[in-house]
């Protein structure tokens, strides 16, 4: 997939499942009780983002389809200038399922380019210590990321960070995506120095993206959410603006108090607040970062 950039806004992050769970089922052990909402779709998304124009999305994978990506997979097929997806591949299981590096390029071919892995502090124990990634599947998922450009989408926590450091030195090349900031938030209006000072650690390594999202959820909540300017400018000034992405993570688990107004006032936050950045990082943070590496391929 090629082109030039359309100035279209790149949500980096948006959760999306059908109602329709005979066209595309839920995966077994899950079932409707699990869904945060009965459905949410790009139609949805759309009915208060279209305040801002038109929206590429990258499409996330909901757990409760497991590794069945036909619901994302359709939606790209039909609007491939418009959706791209991250998915998710098995790379620890006690049962033989296909070998994570296998997985990634064949869902690659279906404009899936990205994968998430959960942190350690984002997950169940696995037996692991703090070595949680010193495993041969996520070896295999470094590999083929660094061999075919395609990402490690990592929720994680702060404490997680000295293991992805790690692996992140003997895979140079291999894309990284941070989701949500690594969890970072501003708390009774302290700003956490610490941890953005772990985060920025991550800079080193070239290949390393962050999205700066949800809004909604990292500091009061409310729209329009000044509170988050230096967060964002410490972020940005460690990783440059060519490396950071806006996510609204619409349909995720922390809703927006009132998307109508909530969306436009995110996008605000950036393009019309965010005054220690220029136009051409605000739309680094809008559109272009997320656009080279998930559009122009």
């Amino acid at each position: 997939m090629t082109g030039e950039p359309d100035g279209r806004i790149v949500d980096a992050h948006v959760h999306v499942w059908s109602a329709d769970t005979g066209r595309y089922p839920l995966a077994p052990g899950f079932d409707r009780t699990d869904l945060w909402l009965p459905s949410f779709t790009p139609d949805d998304h759309a009915r208060y983002s279209r305040a801002v124009g038109p929206v590429r999305m990258n499409l996330v994978q909901m757990t409760w389809y497991g590794l069945d990506h036909s619901y994302i997979v359709d939606l790209i097929a039909q609007s491939p200038q418009t959706f791209v997806g991250t998915g998710m591949v098995s790379a620890v299981s006690d049962v033989r399922l296909p070998d994570p590096d296998k997985a990634m390029v064949a869902l690659a071919a279906r404009s899936i380019y990205a994968f998430r892995v959960r942190g350690r502090q984002a997950r169940p124990p696995l037996g692991d210590g703090p070595r949680w990634l010193d495993h041969p599947g996520y070896e295999r998922m470094f590999a083929a990321g660094a061999a075919h450009n395609l990402a490690l989408s990592f929720l994680m926590g702060v404490d997680d960070i000295p293991e992805l450091d790690r692996m992140c030195r003997r895979f140079p090349e291999t894309p990284v995506i941070i989701d949500h900031v690594c969890g970072i938030k501003i708390k009774d209006g302290l700003f956490p120095e610490t941890e953005v000072r772990a985060l920025s650690v991550l800079a080193r390594h070239k290949r390393v993206l962050v999205k700066l999202g949800p809004f909604q959820a990292l500091g009061t909540g409310q729209a329009p959410y000044l509170d988050l300017l230096p967060l964002i400018r410490r972020v940005v000034d460690a990783f440059g603006p060519e490396r950071c992405m806006w996510e609204s993570d619409s349909g995720g688990p922390i809703p927006m108090a009132n998307p109508r107004t909530d969306y436009p006032a995110a996008v605000a936050l950036i393009r019309d607040h965010a005054d220690f950045l220029s136009a051409t990082d605000k739309q680094a943070l809008l559109s272009t970062t997320a656009e080279r590496f998930f559009f122009r391929r």
